[in-house]
């Protein structure tokens, strides 16, 4: 794996280290039970307020598999999730004429030099690609436990809309409903970050909640909604991980009658390898690519994909979603990726 990508989370100690962004986001996959399971998050009651009733469509409510329309699929945006620049110089990629992607940062980045070094690097490389640079701020690589105040947070995204003028689409939090994130417990702290980056980002897009769909996200979301003052968020982000790899749909759907407006799969992806629970193999991992494609389908409010991640592991590695093979030669999930897009 790439030296300098950078975990959202803190489970399997990933935030101590460079890992990959779908390490902990992987972490329910492995089922009920033992460390790596994981649980919702316990929070104290908040203020109630009624939020407004999401919208939905009878096809969102069925439990039926619905048939997957490749125009559908084509329709909506694809981007990829990579912590690492060497994705936007391979001929593979630009042969995929994929125009975003998707970086976590930690929200502490601009005070951090090797942080705002590899920032640089990334954000420049995605320009000089021509690709959308879409960023999503996460814990701090170096107090992960910190839970920011609003003025912190509001601070540091200041310094960093000074440094890169040119990102417009943000998320504030990566998987702000995990144990591990600081905010797992502070759905209103979560919002209050959503309102900083609405309110000081003028012309920008920013996706509010951005959740993995782990057991009790339904309630995060009803609790982050009663936070959020102003007008009613029309722009969610989440992690599909379960369903694209269990081939299923129940966290997608959930999803779509928990939030109104417009949904946007943030990051996901096929599985090559993922401890016990899914030992490597190329062959799955390309069928649940593809499946992803048929989740999109699911509802035309689900706009957008991003797909995680590029460069794959070494054979034997805990996490592995890489489209390619460490060398860079192509997998079948690549191939499947080609497919659906072309």
């Amino acid at each position: 794996m790439n030296s300098h990508r950078i975990a959202p989370t803190l489970a399997c100690a990933a935030m101590r280290r460079p890992a990959t962004t779908a390490v902990v986001a992987l972490v329910l996959l492995v089922g009920c039970g033992g460390s790596d399971s994981k649980q919702p998050a316990q929070t104290s009651a908040e203020k109630p307020s009624k939020p407004a009733q999401p919208t939905t469509t009878p096809a969102e409510t069925k439990t039926t598999k619905t048939t997957p329309s490749k125009q559908a699929s084509l329709d909506k945006a694809i981007g990829i999730g990579d912590q690492g620049e060497a994705v936007f110089a391979s001929p593979l990629f630009r042969a995929l004429d994929i125009d975003k992607a998707r970086r976590v940062v930690p929200w502490d980045a601009m005070r951090i030099a090797s942080e705002k070094q590899l920032t640089d690097t990334w954000i420049n490389a995605a320009k000089k690609a021509g690709v959308e640079p879409f960023i999503t701020f996460g814990a701090s690589r170096v107090k992960p436990t910190q839970l920011p105040s609003a003025a912190e947070f509001r601070q540091a995204f200041a310094a960093f809309r000074r440094r890169y003028p040119q990102v417009k689409v943000y998320a504030p939090w990566n998987e702000a409903n995990h144990k591990s994130q600081p905010t797992a417990e502070h759905p209103d702290r979560a919002a209050a970050y959503y309102q900083v980056v609405r309110d000081n980002c003028p012309g920008c897009t920013v996706v509010a909640a951005d959740v993995l769909d782990q057991a009790g996200f339904e309630g995060y979301l009803k609790r982050f909604r009663r936070a959020t003052n102003g007008p009613t968020p029309e722009l969610w982000g989440l992690h599909n991980y379960s369903d694209t790899n269990r081939f299923r749909t129940k966290g997608t759907r959930s999803m779509l009658r928990s939030v109104p407006g417009e949904i946007w799969v943030t990051e996901t992806g096929g599985v090559a390898s993922f401890g016990r629970s899914f030992p490597y193999n190329l062959k799955r991992q390309a069928r649940a690519t593809a499946y992803t494609f048929h989740l999109l389908d699911l509802s035309p409010r689900i706009r957008r994909l991003y797909v995680y991640n590029w460069t794959g592991a070494p054979k034997g590695a805990r996490f592995d979603a890489g489209l390619t093979n460490p060398d860079g030669s192509p997998r079948p999930a690549y191939r499947t990726l080609e497919r659906e897009l072309k």
